[in-house]
């Protein structure tokens, strides 16, 4: 498969779309833009030289994904564990690609694309090595008049889709799962960056969102809509996306450097889930040209859902990395066969 540009601006297509329509938004607090992040993690003071420089990958545009990266940049607390870490953003590469050769050290990827990147024919040298959120928290949101309550009822209505094996292979599934047909899902091309005008204005009945965002984006809007998440339908389903990934050979010569950043991401995420608020105001402050309401009513969300089930913020679980390492393999979706186990670590995240 070789679709990841594809999904990775459905994802974060609606932040890229409300970052551009709202700058005054965040833009009214101030505060330092996305390409001047770095600069804000030597706020106490340390000075550059003494701190171990480290490059930090986004996987598009910043967005509450990343929430707990720019708190810890704000809050000084990568400088103060001896990193002066740059935020930067994929260009033409993929963040994969970035980090599996080395020009990253570390950045946000998700487990699917971690599976792509192990199972082709040239493998980049990658692994997660921390959860960011830990449920998937993606599926389905369509117009509430609509009922389209569940996966079934996406028969004889319209599906937005970005035309990805692994995407039509999840529909297909949950589908069936529900009783439903398949076959009388109609399909038109995802071609919105707010999925929320695309409903409005008839492009489409249904599309695959994240709840953090575009529900969220929703409710901000005062606009009424079904959702139904993947993982209530299917539990092979509650994959990890987002992670923190990082390169290989970095992790094997400077494990104490990857421990380091993770210790002060996590501190970063910790907050997020305790003053989602106040998280919320650094990374409008870092990166003014987001929409302020919904990062608000985004962070409030996510707050729960960074640690939620788990012990501790950033933790994978074997069997769920597994189970859907082994779905892919099932269904033909991969290059070549994955090991259902490679591709994660918790060697380097402190509990």
């Amino acid at each position: 498969m070789n679709n990841s540009i594809n999904r990775r601006q459905f994802i974060t297509g609606t932040a890229a779309a409300c970052a551009t329509a709202a700058l005054a938004g965040c833009a009214s607090n101030g505060g330092a833009s996305a390409s001047d992040a770095s600069a804000s993690s030597k706020a106490d003071g340390s000075s550059s030289s003494s701190l171990t420089k480290i490059t930090f990958c986004l996987d598009y545009t910043p967005n509450t994904n990343h929430t707990g990266i720019y708190v810890a940049q704000s809050k000084g607390y990568f400088a103060d564990e001896g990193l002066e870490v740059e935020i930067v953003q994929p260009a033409e590469d993929t963040a994969e690609t970035m980090i599996g050769s080395g020009q990253a050290q570390l950045g946000v990827s998700y487990q699917d694309y971690i599976g792509n990147a192990l199972s082709s024919d040239n493998p980049l040298a990658i692994q997660a090595v921390a959860a960011i959120i830990q449920h998937n928290t993606s599926g389905i949101m369509s117009r509430k008049e609509d009922g389209i309550t569940s996966a079934r009822y996406m028969e004889d209505h319209v599906y937005a889709t970005w035309d990805m094996p692994v995407e039509q292979a999840t529909i297909k599934q949950v589908v069936e799962a529900d009783g439903g047909d398949y076959s009388k899902v109609k399909m038109v091309p995802y071609e919105v960056d707010d999925e929320i005008a695309g409903l409005k204005a008839n492009m489409f009945d249904d599309v695959w969102v994240y709840e953090g965002w575009a529900v969220q984006n929703a409710a901000v809007q005062s606009y009424d809509v079904n959702y139904f998440s993947f993982i209530d339908m299917d539990d092979v389903f509650d994959f990890y996306t987002p992670v923190i990934a990082a390169n290989n050979e970095f992790c094997k010569t400077s494990p104490d450097v990857v421990k380091a950043f993770l210790r002060a991401a996590k501190k970063g995420y910790e907050d997020a889930v305790s003053d989602p608020d106040g998280s919320a105001a650094i990374l409008c402050q870092e990166v003014p040209e987001l929409d302020s309401a919904l990062v608000e009513q985004s962070a409030k969300y996510l707050a729960d859902q960074y640690v939620s089930d788990a012990d501790s913020w950033g933790v994978i679980d074997k069997d769920r990395w597994a189970r859907y390492y082994q779905w892919l393999d099932d269904n033909g979706l991969v290059t070549n066969q994955l090991d259902v186990n490679a591709g994660w670590t918790m060697d380097y995240l402190e509990r």
